[in-house]
Order: C-alpha cells, then sequence, then structure tokens
C-alpha cells in the first residue's frame, strides 16, 4: 500500500504539472487569438467539434481504459490495440473526409469543408502515440507525459500566434491543434518508444473489448451530449454567438476539466490495483471526492464570479456577450468533477454495463432539458447545462453508492459543506463590485478576498482535510493520512 500511495502522491504532482502548464498556455494562446480573430474563428472551429471528437473517441474504442484496468497487460495487448486503432482512425479520416461538404451545408458555411479535411488528419497522426500514453498512464509515469505536452504545446503556440499575425484568420486555430498533436506524438515516442512486435490477437481484442466496448458507447455518446449545444446554437443561431458561447464554455470548462483528468489520471490506475480491497477502496474513493471538491468548487465558482471584467480585460468588449454566460455555465460545472470521478468507479470495478446504462439515461435527460430550454434562448441553454449537471450528480452517487461502501447521503455531507463554504468566499468577495469601477481593481481585490477567506474557512471547517493537503504538497513526509 505504500508504494501506491507514494505513486499516487508522486503521479498527482506530475499530473497537475503537466495538465496545468499544458492548459495555462493553451488558455493564453486562445486568449490572445481570441483578441485578434474574434467570435467568429472560434464559432466555426465550434461547429467541427463535435465530429472531431466523436471520431478519436471510435479510434480509441475504450482500448486505453481496458489497458489501464488490465493488471497483467501484455505486448500482444498493446499490439492489438494499435492494430486496431489504426484501422478505425483510417476509416474515420475517410469519413470526416466524405462528410465534410454536408456538413458544411447544414451549417450552410462552406469554409468548414477544407477546415474539417484538415483538422481531421490530427486523428490519423494520434494513433502513433494512444499505446504510449497508455502505457505512461498505467505505470503512473506522469513526468514523461508532461515533458512531452508541455514542448509539444509551447512549440504549438507560438506557430499559431505567428500565423495569426500573419492574418490566416481561423486557420490559425486549426494549425494550432494539429501541429500540437504531431508534436506530442513525436515527442512521447522519443521520450518512450514502442513500435509493435507481434501480430494482431483475436484472444486480446476480444477481452478488451469486451470491456472498452462500453466504455466507446459511453464516451461516443458523451461526447455528441458536451458538443450538442454547439451543434444546436451553430444552427438556430448566428456564427457569432456560437463563439461567444465556446469561448465562454471553454473558460468555464478548462480549471474543472483539467484538474478533472489530473485527478482521475492518478486515481484510477491507483483504484484499480486496490479494486479487490473494499475498505481502502472506500477510503481512496472518499478522500479522492473531497480534495476534488475542496480544490475545485472555490476555483469555478470564484471565475463564475470575475466573467466579466476577467473577460473585459482579457478579451476586450467584443466578447461582452460570453460573460453572463460563463458565469452560468461555471455554476454547471462546480460538480463535473465529482461526476465524473463517481462514473470512474464503476469503470474500476469492471461495470461498463452499468455505465453504458447510466449514461443513455442521463443523456436521455440531457435532451428533454435541452429540448426545454431552446426556447429561452442561450442564457436558457447555460441555464439548462446547470440543471443537467446537478441532476447528473444525483443519478451518479446513487449507483456509485453500491460499489464504494459510502452511501450518498455521506457523499453529499462531505461535499456540501466545501460547497457552501466556497458560496460563502466568493459571494463575500463580490461585494468589491459595489464599492469598486475599475476592472483591475475589482479584479485584484475580488481574487485576494475570496482566496484568503476561502482558506480561512475550509482551515476552520475542514481541518482534517486542509491539514492533508499541506502534508502532500509541503512536506517531505507524506505518510499522514485522513
Amino acid at each position: 500500500m505504500s508504494d501506491i500511495k507514494n505513486k499516487t502522491i508522486n503521479g498527482l504532482k506530475w499530473s497537475a504539472i503537466e495538465r496545468i502548464a499544458t492548459q495555462a498556455i493553451q488558455l493564453v494562446v486562445m486568449l490572445l487569438l481570441g483578441r485578434m480573430l474574434g467570435p467568429k474563428a472560434f464559432g466555426l472551429i465550434g461547429m467541427v467539434a463535435v465530429f472531431i471528437a466523436i471520431s478519436q473517441t471510435f479510434v480509441d474504442g475504450g482500448f486505453t481504459n481496458a489497458l489501464i484496468r488490465k493488471v497483467d497487460r501484455n505486448e500482444a495487448d498493446y499490439a492489438t490495440t494499435f492494430y486496431s486503432n489504426t484501422g478505425v482512425s483510417l476509416l474515420c479520416y475517410i469519413a470526416l473526409f466524405t462528410g465534410s461538404p454536408y456538413i458544411a451545408d447544414f451549417y450552410n458555411q462552406p469554409e468548414l469543408c477544407n477546415i474539417l479535411r484538415i483538422l481531421g488528419l490530427g486523428v490519423i497522426f494520434n494513433v502513433f502515440a494512444i499505446v504510449q500514453r497508455a502505457k505512461l498512464n498505467a505505470e503512473m509515469d506522469f513526468k514523461t507525459l508532461a515533458k512531452a505536452s508541455f514542448f509539444s504545446i509551447s512549440i504549438s503556440a507560438m506557430i499559431a500566434i505567428i500565423f495569426s499575425y500573419l492574418e490566416y484568420g481561423v486557420w490559425s486555430l486549426v494549425i494550432q491543434s494539429l501541429s500540437f498533436t504531431i508534436l506530442n506524438v513525436i515527442f512521447l515516442n522519443i521520450y518512450n518508444p514502442w513500435w509493435p512486435k507481434c501480430s494482431f490477437s483475436i484472444s486480446s481484442f476480444r477481452e478488451l473489448f469486451g470491456f472498452g466496448s462500453k466504455i466507446l458507447l459511453s464516451s461516443f455518446i458523451d461526447n455528441i451530449y458536451y458538443n450538442i449545444y454547439q451543434i444546436i446554437i451553430g444552427k438556430l443561431f448566428s456564427v457569432d454567438q456560437l463563439g461567444w458561447f465556446s469561448q465562454a464554455k471553454n473558460l468555464a470548462s478548462m480549471p474543472a476539466m483539467t484538474l478533472t483528468v489530473i485527478i482521475q489520471r492518478v486515481t484510477y490506475p491507483m483504484m484499480s490495483n486496490i479494486q479487490d480491497d473494499r475498505e481502502a477502496l472506500s477510503q481512496s474513493y472518499l478522500l479522492t471526492l473531497r480534495f476534488a471538491a475542496a480544490v475545485i468548487f472555490p476555483l469555478i465558482l470564484g471565475l463564475g464570479i470575475i466573467a466579466k471584467p476577467l473577460i473585459l480585460l482579457l478579451l476586450g468588449s467584443d466578447w461582452t456577450e460570453s460573460a453572463k454566460m460563463m458565469t452560468l455555465i461555471c455554476i454547471g460545472f462546480m460538480v463535473y468533477p465529482i461526476n465524473s470521478i463517481n462514473a470512474n468507479l464503476l469503470q474500476v470495478k469492471g461495470r461498463s454495463d452499468l455505465f453504458l446504462r447510466i449514461e443513455i439515461f442521463k443523456k436521455i435527460l440531457t435532451t428533454i432539458i435541452l429540448l426545454i430550454s431552446i426556447p429561452f434562448g442561450i442564457i436558457g441553454i447555460c441555464i439548462g447545462i446547470i440543471i443537467d449537471n446537478y441532476c447528473s450528480l444525483f443519478i451518479n452517487t446513487y449507483y456509485s453508492e453500491r460499489f464504494s461502501g459510502i452511501s450518498n447521503r455521506q457523499q453529499f455531507k462531505s461535499i456540501s459543506v466545501i460547497w457552501i463554504l466556497s458560496v460563502i468566499a466568493s459571494l463575500t468577495s463580490s461585494l468589491w463590485y459595489i464599492y469598486l469601477d475599475n476592472i483591475i481593481s475589482q479584479l485584484f481585490l475580488i481574487v485576494i478576498t475570496a482566496v484568503l477567506l476561502y482558506l480561512s474557512l475550509i482551515r476552520i471547517f475542514q481541518k482534517d482535510l486542509f491539514d492533508y493537503a499541506v502534508n502532500v504538497f509541503f512536506k517531505k513526509n507524506n505518510s499522514k493520512s485522513i
């Protein structure tokens, strides 16, 4: 257990470094390009994002999760994954290439045809790093992943900025995305070279696909519904409105999804290793929930509070409409990590079938909420996102109770206090809006007040969690637990 715990803590640190550094650079680039390119360019990319995401889901096929979960994975498993993914990637690109004119006609945006055909190449290139990522994740070697991601995003960011200065418009975003994929593949193969050493194995495919197929279908449904808002807004509203929504959603979801990935990438292999020890799994699961809530709740809610001055300062007045959307989406995305961690437990326990059924049920609910919210415009859709995320939280916690040994009442009790403390800190700090008019002063004092107040509250009302976090990140002796 101590070895797993040390690997988990070390993995958490390097996973955090990798994701935060990568997303920070990506955020800066998106803000710079947002000022230079305007809402339309981001609206066009938002229109095709769902098709790239779906293609990538099919290429992975759930094999990555199946590999990480499998304790006795071997070279045949890796080779079979590579051959399968390569074949599917070619089929997906053919579908994207032939379907791009119809997608362009659907949105009545002719330039989408070439955009999708070029962006789709990334689906093929990405195949040559899927096994490398799976191996590094399974071994919890997030330091190598961090180096590859950092160099890739840094170089691709510089390329995108150069092309935007040369007035390539939306193509700057296309080039940035494609160059990142290619560079990441190159660096991963330099740091962790791998090539299949054996042939395709039918038995390996059956085992991996038996588990991964449910994850594939679940991810497919999830990707459609995560991007369905862009499809609806792109069809029913203007390109600029889609650009405002896309940027608001990206700014709101980026920290939530980044921190979720950090936590999941470490805890999924860790919990897979202790999946048969119910007590240890329950303790690790509850700690993960509380730790995620303590970090993400105040961050996302605080981001929503400062949305308007932040967008005006960083993006300019052309993006003002994004502010209200961003605030509402932040409220919804507060619980995104808790939803993901609950769903993750089902995969750890091998219940990909139940995971799939839950996803189907939740998406039916999402469809109903979306249909009701569309007549109320984009703001109505944003409010629908809040309702949808909190309904999903109740559903996920209900089913995860069976496997965690922790009731949904215990889960809500453990995170509700943190939720309340986050709301108090955010609302109290927002009082500066009443007394200040200067944007920079508002941002500075709101952030400082919120951080100091939240840390004080969490230190008083969640002392055990506070002490654990301090112990993990600032002390050499990590043996202490809560």
